[in-house]
């Protein structure tokens, strides 16, 4: 069974985080951010993956530390998963309409970080959340997990549109690429990830 379980406690946040990647989308999430609860259920549900998460953070500063170590403990908790699992199909993407925005999601679960977000937010806010932390968000998850991720708002719109299309895709990319081969030995001709 693929689950861990991930805990990062410092004097910006306090964060437990518990993943299934062979689950039912079944999440319970409280981050003190609802917009950013929110996306983290549908990522949940369109990944198919079990979630638990509990964090308290400096909101009365402000959403940054919160929403950046949540990203951090998701790429740990990703790598912890990964690494002693190397037989995954590595590779996916996905194409996802939301209403009038169109996003794309390609990752690699490479072993090499690395992140590219091509976004046209126009509001400061959704909700809590500010929009300019959805990179952090990934910046922490790319870094932690190892993966090659790339995420273009190929048409944008309402910003709520393209951050739930944006998370609704990572979930339903991210699902692909853990999916178990068939065969052993890992998706490249090095040997290893």
């Amino acid at each position: 069974m693929r689950e861990t379980t991930v805990k990062r406690n410092t004097n910006e946040s306090n964060i437990e985080l518990t993943m299934k990647l062979d689950g039912t989308g079944d999440s319970d999430i409280m981050t003190g951010i609802p917009f950013l609860d929110h996306m983290l259920t549908l990522f949940a549900f369109h990944g198919q993956f079990d979630l638990r998460i509990t964090a308290q953070g400096d909101l009365d500063v402000d959403d940054h530390h919160t929403v950046e170590d949540l990203g951090i403990v998701l790429g740990q908790a990703l790598n912890e998963l990964l690494e002693n699992d190397r037989n995954y199909v590595r590779y996916a993407s996905f194409l996802l309409p939301m209403d009038e925005v169109l996003v794309r999601v390609v990752l690699d679960l490479s072993g090499r970080s690395y992140l590219k977000l091509n976004t046209a937010f126009s509001r400061e806010k959704v909700g809590t959340l500010s929009t300019e932390n959805v990179e952090e968000f990934f910046r922490g998850v790319t870094r932690e997990s190892r993966m090659t991720l790339h995420i273009d708002v190929l048409e944008p719109g309402n910003d709520h549109h393209q951050i739930e299309g944006i998370f609704k895709g990572f979930g339903r990319t991210l699902k692909e690429a853990v999916q178990l081969l068939d065969t052993d030995g890992v998706a490249s001709t090095k040997g290893q990830i």
